[in-house]
């Protein structure tokens, strides 16, 4: 039986080729997407600025450990490329990092 390890995955890009509908609809939604409301979900969330240069996803990916962070990572770009391309956004430059928390230590003051 695999061992499932949970992922946390940054998925970075940059906008590209807007149309200026996408760039209305973006920034007519820029403050649901700030800072604050970044979060690590299964479906991804979502975070740029009014500035329209840059953007991030968060996901959660859980999966096999034998697999390991980098098939995590794509996975997450996978995620990524279909929601950008299902909104019609444009973009470029996808990179991302992955982080097993499974294998995570901790280190508590105090103890």
């Amino acid at each position: 039986m695999a061992t499932e390890h949970t992922y946390r995955v940054i998925v970075r890009g940059r906008w590209d080729g807007l149309t200026d509908e996408a760039r209305e609809r973006l920034l007519a939604e820029v403050d649901d997407h700030g800072l604050a409301q970044l979060r690590f979900t299964p479906e991804g969330s979502l975070a740029y600025d009014a500035a329209l240069r840059s953007f991030t996803y968060r996901y959660v990916i859980v999966s096999d450990a034998a697999d390991g962070e980098e098939l995590a990572a794509a996975l997450a770009e996978e995620k990524a490329e279909a929601a950008l391309a299902a909104a019609g956004y444009g973009y470029r430059d996808l990179r991302s990092s992955a982080t097993d928390m499974d294998t995570v230590k901790v280190n508590r003051k105090g103890r």
